[in-house]
């Protein structure tokens, strides 16, 4: 068995967790010379009593890592241990880092310069919009965006990267196969296909529970330069997420809201604790620009009024916004298009970050 082979079984196996296995290599030497050890034996390793000696030993029996390579690779999925060179090196180096990382799509060693973006699940208007702008800002210039394909703040986040033609990283709290939530599965298709990656820790058919989605977190607040904090309550993961990067050492930033919403308290809250109030994404780039950075030639940001090929029909559209908002009827009498493409238009528009949707359902063009 190769140790590869090894660290597949051992992270397969329940309440075997990154630490323990740690562990189990400190003491034995690898994870293969761990694997071979009798239940007695292996109850002398610190954190590792009776019941996952047990497992352990009787490992065969609970798992299969040939069937999950295999698996994997029917997925053209990508199986990476702490030893490969395309591991990041920032999550590598943390506390109780993966000892297995499940990679759908392709990591870059450009994506070492990265700012996680979190948030609420029940997110605002408010919250949307202010999501895809600093991630369409932040992706546009270089940055690698990372969140976790969650619903709410997460899925603006990615697709902001996503309309700026960026990368984007989205980490699962379920096993690859297990993609949650399930609506985001296009999305998850989308960036795996040339945009980024979507990466798991968890066994590709490990389905997502309440426990996942913390171990989850660590990875995003490790993986990051920085975290952003976009909008969320003052009780909720996002929080969790934060106190976690700020331990590994990382700049935490927090987009404020009305101070009579809720829905901002939590953003409120870190700022009061020390983190950096930003209102634009220029803000958190001024700040990176000791990593030196740099984006290919050929993927650098355009001015805004040629950074997307746009149709005819949209100009159009952006043409009658050019002066004041407007309501989907508007825009039917000045281009003579049908209301339902102009409404498809108008909510690719808003993903390019060229149109805003206001209250009562009218729109206006951001520059």
């Amino acid at each position: 068995m190769t140790e590869a082979e090894a660290l597949i079984a051992l992270n397969q196996l329940p309440k075997t967790g990154p630490v323990k296995i740690r562990s189990l290599i400190e003491h034995f030497g690898s994870a293969a010379k761990a694997l071979k050890q009798p239940n007695t034996t292996l109850q002398q390793v610190q954190g590792i009593g009776p019941e996952i000696a047990k497992l352990i030993a009787d490992w065969e029996s609970h798992t299969d890592p040939s069937a999950e390579i295999a698996l994997a690779k029917e997925r053209n999925i990508q199986i990476l241990t702490q030893q490969d060179t395309a591991y990041p090196a920032a999550l590598r180096d943390s506390h109780g880092a993966p000892v297995i990382l499940y990679v759908w799509g392709q990591l870059q060693e450009r994506d070492i310069n990265s700012i996680g973006i979190v948030g609420s699940r029940k997110l605002t208007h408010y919250g949307r919009e202010a999501a895809r702008k600093f991630s369409f800002q932040l992706a546009g210039a270089g940055l690698t965006i990372i969140s976790g394909l969650a619903r709410g703040i997460d899925t603006a986040a990615h697709e902001g990267a996503l309309a700026a033609k960026g990368r984007t990283i989205g980490v699962l709290g379920s096993g690859l196969m297990q993609v949650y939530p399930p609506e985001n599965l296009a999305l998850a298709e989308k960036i795996a296909d040339g945009h980024g990656a979507i990466i798991s820790e968890f066994p590709l058919q490990t389905p997502p529970d309440r426990q996942t989605f913390p171990q989850r977190n660590r990875i995003v607040a490790n993986w990051s330069r920085a975290l952003l904090v976009v909008e969320c309550p003052s009780r909720s993961g996002s929080l969790i997420t934060a106190n976690m990067a700020n331990e590994a050492g990382r700049q935490i930033y927090a987009i404020p809201g009305p101070i009579d919403r809720p829905t901002s308290s939590g953003c409120h809250d870190l700022i009061r604790d020390g983190a950096t109030l930003v209102t634009d994404g220029s803000q958190i780039l001024d700040d990176f620009t000791h990593l030196n950075f740099t984006t290919p030639a050929d993927e650098q940001p355009r001015p805004p009024e040629t950074y997307l090929d746009l149709t005819d029909e949209e100009n159009a559209v952006l043409k009658a916004l050019a002066h004041d908002d407007h309501a989907i009827d508007d825009l039917v009498n000045t281009t003579q298009l049908p209301s339902h493409k102009i409404s498809v238009i108008l909510m690719k528009l808003e993903l390019r970050n060229l149109v805003q949707t206001l209250p009562g359902q009218r729109f206006k063009r951001r520059r």
